[in-house]
């Protein structure tokens, strides 16, 4: 079957960008009122710069800095973006280019060009940042920056707060600005949710367009390129949301293969699983979808018990979800599942409670159950000031511990793995060691792992799965043997729940 689609790219909406910097300014005079201090000041973020392969003149292919891309759109390298928090006026710096720019890059825009295509209120030069703030902005004396300075909780990096000659003359705060519009990123708005259905709609297909294209003797890469190439050719993607995880055999048990030291290149063998974790970007946003199956398109027993475990707490964890639902517990459901699934088929044996109290889950699931989805994978918000990480094995790795909010976007990707690093030394535990049937745990021991993972847009009511792919072991089957998808007997999309339970 040749590859197709029916999607279409939608258009670059400064609309969207324009809407997010009024509930940044809106939550700003908030939190600036609420402390009694006066609604002055500017928000002010730096954009990215185009960056270099180490000393050569290799320009790497540009992405715009997160936080400037949600507020501003712009993406090109070199900007810088402001906002007056009185007035609510944008104002974009554009890089002032040398004429030969003309001749090896293209033609030079005009500033007028960037005020359109952004929809800003005015445009300058970046080398008149500090004129036309001092000028513009001096009225009650010194002018006050907000610029953005602050932690990832992902990964413990800090945002690099915008700098340029001159800033010296200006009052600056480094503490104000950075939750605030993390927090803005959290909640979704229509436009941004439409986005991301639209890079979930093309990675979806490209991953049934693998799932098709899969057979025993290929390599990992191959696939990688195969969904490459449908989210660029069909989708207009030309940026994945990470790099992608195309593992097969005992690999699926690697949670972040695909990295340049174990970089998707093992030839594909006749009766092992494949793990597909590939997410394409489409105009900033991103998606995070991951599909497990086997190679030669017919589970065996083994994969089939693993399989529906893990698709078991899949559907348990979105079924309960809804405003208000803690996501620890919903890591907690899932293990619980799993853990279940695996005692019915006497892998491990004991009372459940006691497994959990011993986080025996952990083991088998030692990353976290899923993450805000948006301009980052990862996206900000998981760890907001005040709340803390939980530090016991398989919660401390959970990327947020936050309560589910209506217009929040999160993954749903439990796993079950047979990884020898963390089963050893449950082995040699001697409270641990006692739940595992050892006997049947060598059945799997190159066996790898299993993730199923969706996109899920939080609801006033329950939740949507954005993801369109097949989850059934029949329905894997059936479009891996050449059916169409969607089937006419595909899942309900929307979730509503009521007392933990999917109504009918």
């Amino acid at each position: 079957m040749a590859a197709s689609s029916t999607l279409a790219p939608p258009g670059f909406s400064a609309e969207l960008h324009a809407g997010n910097r009024e509930r940044l300014v809106a939550a700003l005079r908030a939190q600036l009122s609420a402390s009694a201090r006066p609604l002055r000041g500017l928000a002010l973020l730096q954009g990215g710069e185009e960056q270099n392969r180490y000393c050569t003149d290799h320009a790497e292919l540009f992405r715009q800095e997160s936080y400037f891309a949600y507020l501003f759109g712009v993406r090109e390298a070199g900007f810088y973006g402001a906002i007056d928090i009185a007035s609510g006026q944008s104002i974009l710096f554009a890089p002032r280019l040398p004429a030969d720019y003309a001749v090896w890059m293209g033609e030079i825009k005009s500033l007028s060009h960037f005020k359109d295509r952004y929809k800003v209120d005015v445009v300058y030069y970046v080398d008149e940042i500090a004129q036309v703030l001092q000028d513009q902005f001096s009225e009650h004396g010194k002018p006050l920056l907000y610029l953005l300075y602050g932690k990832s909780s992902d990964s413990g990096n800090y945002s690099k707060p915008a700098s340029f000659e001159g800033i010296e003359k200006f009052d600056t705060d480094l503490s104000t600005l950075h939750p605030i519009v993390t927090e803005c990123r959290v909640i979704k708005s229509d436009m941004e949710i439409a986005l991301i259905q639209y890079a979930t709609d093309v990675s979806s297909e490209a991953h049934i367009e693998v799932m098709r294209q899969i057979k025993p003797g290929m390599k990992e890469f191959q696939l990688e390129s195969i969904f490459l190439h449908h989210a660029y050719m069909y989708g207009a993607c030309r940026h994945c949301s990470y790099t992608c995880i195309c593992a097969t055999g005992e690999n699926s048990s690697v949670l972040h293969y695909g990295h340049a030291a174990a970089p998707n290149e093992r030839t594909l063998n006749d009766g092992d699983m494949a793990l597909m974790d590939m997410g394409a970007e489409y105009s900033f946003y991103g998606s995070d979808i991951t599909c497990s199956y086997p190679i030669n398109g017919k589970f065996n027993s083994n994969q089939t018990i693993v399989y529906n475990a893990v698709l078991k707490a899949h559907d348990a964890v979105i079924s309960h979800m809804k405003p208000g639902v803690k996501w620890v517990d919903m890591h907690k459901l899932a293990e619980k599942t799993i853990l279940e699934s695996l005692e019915k088929e006497n892998i491990i044996h004991g009372d459940i409670g006691d497994m959990m109290v011993k986080r025996l889950g952990a083991v088998f699931m030692p990353h976290g159950l899923g993450h805000l989805l948006g301009i980052d994978t990862h996206d900000p918000g998981g760890y907001p000031e005040g709340l803390e990480r939980p530090k016991e094995p398989g919660l401390s790795s959970l990327r947020t511990a936050r309560e589910l909010k209506e217009g929040m976007v999160i993954t749903v990707e439990p796993g079950c793995y047979f990884i020898d690093a963390l089963l050893r030394p449950a082995r040699d535990d001697p409270i641990s060691s006692k739940f595992f049937n050892w006997k049947e745990i060598e059945k799997y021991k190159n066996f790898g792992g299993v993730r199923i993972e969706s996109d899920l847009y939080v609801t006033a009511q329950g939740c949507k799965n954005m993801t369109n792919v097949p989850r059934e072991t029949w329905e894997i089957e059936a479009v891996m043997a050449g059916a169409p998808w969607p089937s006419r007997a595909s899942r309900p999309t929307v979730i509503t729940t009521e007392n933990g339970l999917p109504k009918a």
